[in-house]
């Protein structure tokens, strides 16, 4: 027995994202269906406008809100989120991150002044369909001439290497210390004080300050 196309088909679409399976994609459906008309509505209204303000940094592509840059929280540039638009950051150094959740969580720990790369994952393999995921050539071009990008003024001097404790931020880490050697800048990776197997994501903020004093 299956289920009638028009479940099957979100069912569908909801598997396509991180993380998630046909099981729980299934949840997802029959939780929407317990839903009123205006619930759903609601829904609908937040993914539109999420699509219509949201967009990405051009420099360090970390996803910010048009609209409320629009009402002065931010800088001058259109295409710059908050932090690569802000005079008052160190623009010498640069860390490195996995994924848009890791920046959240560094920056509440308050112990870092930098800009920011999202680097769009990590790489079990050094396979070429692996490494085309991530944004390394964007990374390299950002470096170089970040003033091409909005970033001005800057002159990098240390990259911060920040990828999580596991088996794919750590092949991650290799490849780009690779990677970056030529361009002769200092490379650091945060500290051991983030157990292995973690995700900065779900790190507390002591023990992130910690990687970020002790990086190395």
């Amino acid at each position: 027995m299956s289920y009638p196309p028009s479940i099957q088909k979100l069912i569908d679409l909801f598997s396509k994202f991180p993380t998630v399976g046909p099981r729980t994609a299934a949840r997802f459906v029959f939780y929407l269906m317990g839903l009123s008309k205006e619930e759903v509505d609601e829904l609908l209204k937040g993914i539109i406008v999420l699509k219509k303000n949201v967009k990405l940094c051009s420099f360090c592509f970390n996803p910010f809100d048009i609209a409320r840059r629009s009402l002065g929280e931010g800088g001058t540039e259109e295409n710059l989120c908050p932090i690569c638009s802000n005079p008052t950051r160190d623009k010498t150094l640069l860390c490195v991150i996995e994924k848009e959740s890791d920046l959240i969580s560094i920056e509440k720990t308050k112990k870092y002044n930098g800009l920011y790369f999202v680097l769009g994952g990590t790489v079990s393999t050094l396979k070429k369909e692996e490494i085309k995921k991530l944004r390394v050539e964007q990374l390299i071009e950002r470096i170089k001439n970040p003033a091409k990008f909005g970033i001005k003024n800057a002159k990098f001097q240390e990259i911060i290497l920040a990828t999580n404790q596991t088996t794919e931020g750590e092949a991650t880490t290799l490849y780009l210390e690779r990677i970056l050697k030529p361009l002769n800048l200092k490379i650091t990776r945060l500290g051991r004080g983030l157990p292995v197997g973690s995700e900065l994501e779900y790190a507390d903020e002591e023990t992130l300050k910690s990687a970020l004093e002790g990086r190395k």
